[in-house]
This record gives C-alpha cells, structure tokens and sequence, in this order.
C-alpha cells in the first residue's frame, strides 16, 4: 500500500504569516504529487489555540500561526482541491510531529506492505519530525521525501534537512 503525507500545506505557511516563496513555488508539484498518486493519503495540519503566545513554541516562535479556524489554518485552495478527489484524512497536530499519524500508519499495518512518501511544509521543522518519527516506529518501512515538493524556512535549512534525513535511511527524490 502506497501512502502520501501531506505535511502542513496551509495558507500561514505557503503565502500567510510564515510564507516564503520557496512554499509558494511548490504548490505546483503538491498539486501534481497529488492528483497523479493513488494510495491512501494523510495530510497533516499544524494546529494551535488563541493562545499560541503563551506556549512553549509560541514563546521561542512569536508569530502567531495556524490557529484554528482562521484562514491561515487552512489548506492551501489548491491543495484542497487536489485533495477533493482522493481517499484522504485529515490530521491535526499540536507539534511538528504527529503520533496521530504513526497510529493511523499503524492501523494500515496488517494490509500490503507499506510504501510512504511525505511532501509539503516546513521541511526543516514539521517533514523533518514527522519523517523521523515515523522511521523510529517503523524502521522497515520503505520511506522517501520528494524535495521538489518541500520548501523550508530557508533554503540553507531545507537542504540540511534533507542531508539529515539521508542519513537516517530515508530515501530522497525530486532534488
């Protein structure tokens, strides 16, 4: 079984308050990543409360982001209508890293052997954690990053996120 993870393509994060235009321009291939796969696909949105400001994270990333609700939570439009066609779930995370989605990809173990991909936002915070948590669950599960469908914060940090990532076993396409 093929499953795609779609990680935080949210309007705060493509064009909203944590925006770049390194997200901006993966919308594309998302888009296209999207529409040309076929398996069971989780998209994971990075989701906060009112007050963001007095977490932990709020604290050391004082821009406010994702809240629920708002449109900056949101999928980004073109995301969403990819994802309109498809057999897909959504997943709110309070952190970079979901153990919604490991026990979702848990719950899948007993079918074909598993093959996942993750694409999406911020490679270098939120792909990066969930990749790796994800790898220490399930460590024979065949896991790949397509770079052309991930941007992070900075250029710089999004390719030493994927070095980082290369050397934990996964498999990276798309660079």
């Amino acid at each position: 079984m093929k499953v795609l993870v779609v990680v935080d393509m949210q309007n705060d994060f493509v064009d909203g308050a944590l925006g770049t235009k390194e997200a901006v321009g993966i919308v594309e291939n998302v888009v296209s990543k999207i529409k040309d796969f076929d398996g069971k696909i989780f998209a994971t949105l990075d989701t906060h409360e009112d007050n963001y400001m007095e977490t932990s994270e709020g604290k050391k990333l004082p821009v406010p982001h994702c809240i629920r609700m708002t449109d900056g939570w949101l999928l980004n439009e073109k995301v969403k209508l990819a994802l309109s066609d498809k057999d897909y779930k959504t997943i709110e995370k309070g952190t970079f890293g979901s153990t919604e989605l490991v026990n979702e990809i848990q719950s899948l173990k007993g079918e074909d052997e598993i093959q996942i991909e993750f694409i999406g936002l911020c490679t270098d915070i939120c792909v990066v954690s969930n990749v790796l948590l994800l790898k220490a669950y399930f460590p024979e599960i065949k896991m790949t990053v397509d770079a052309g469908c991930c941007a992070g914060v900075t250029p710089e940090s999004h390719k030493a996120a994927l070095v980082t990532m290369k050397m934990c076993q996964i498999d990276v396409i798309g660079e």
